[in-house]
């Protein structure tokens, strides 16, 4: 791989773990670079390089590349190379179409019979976005962000319907880190403010109704981002502009 200074913002590579298995950190360093944005959609990586980059064996790398290919963070192209692969378009819209039924279902179990304590916690998150919601770099808000939806899957006791989702967003995920970077974040604070109230209120159709509409913002976003950003989607984003 290429290292250059315009696809990895950090100015130097997290250290590795001795004391732990090298292919999953590795793994996490470049799935994290890859969902925001840091390393570009069709960047050639080299096996070699990322090894000399880290100091480790190619065994590593090669166990990192074949996991994020099957993530489709990868592409690999025998005789041809590894790449950075393109947001799809479809799995962006198939990933928000099963998490709207979930978290739909799950914000109306909280709004039941919603704890104080849990509707403190979720007023701090949202003091917690407000304080990053202008900073340069999306990360802190999105960390944020994913707290916040977490912790109403713990709290309706469906932690495990959230771990079930994490592997179906992950091009979802990519495309948020570029709605987050890009454009504003007020609209996003806005709707987890609408989530709370209603559940504050123990309205649990109310609940509903905002949490519904917070997932399908990005239906009306993504040809907006595509449009503006056509080389991080597959096609150029062709089948939205159609």
């Amino acid at each position: 791989m290429n290292v250059r200074s315009d696809m990895i913002s950090m100015p130097a590579p997290p250290k590795v773990l001795w004391d732990a298995p090298v292919g999953p950190q590795l793994w996490r360093i470049a799935r994290d670079w890859i969902l925001r944005g840091e390393l570009l959609p069709g960047t050639r990586l080299s096996e070699v390089d990322i090894a000399n980059l880290f100091g480790v064996s190619r065994q590593p790398v090669r166990e990192a590349f074949i996991k994020l290919s099957e993530e489709a963070l990868l592409e690999i192209r025998p005789q041809r190379g590894t790449y950075v692969s393109r947001i799809s378009i479809a799995a962006v819209t198939s990933a928000r179409f099963v998490r709207e039924a979930v978290e739909a279902d799950i914000v109306r179990l909280v709004a039941k019979t919603p704890e104080q304590s849990l509707l403190d916690e979720l007023e701090g998150l949202l003091a917690a976005q407000e304080e990053v919601l202008e900073g340069p770099e999306p990360q802190k808000f999105l960390a944020l962000d994913e707290q916040f939806h977490r912790r109403l899957a713990e709290a309706a006791g469906q932690s495990q319907a959230w771990e079930i989702l994490q592997p179906l967003k992950t091009q979802m995920d990519r495309m948020r880190y570029l709605n987050a970077r890009h454009f504003s974040r007020a609209q996003l604070l806005e709707q987890h403010s609408q989530i709370v109230e209603a559940i504050r209120a123990e309205n649990p159709g109310s609940a509903e109704d905002a949490m519904r509409n917070h997932l399908r913002q990005l239906l009306d976003d993504l040809p907006v981002i595509a449009k503006a950003l056509p080389h991080f989607f597959e096609n150029g984003g062709a089948e939205l502009m159609g």
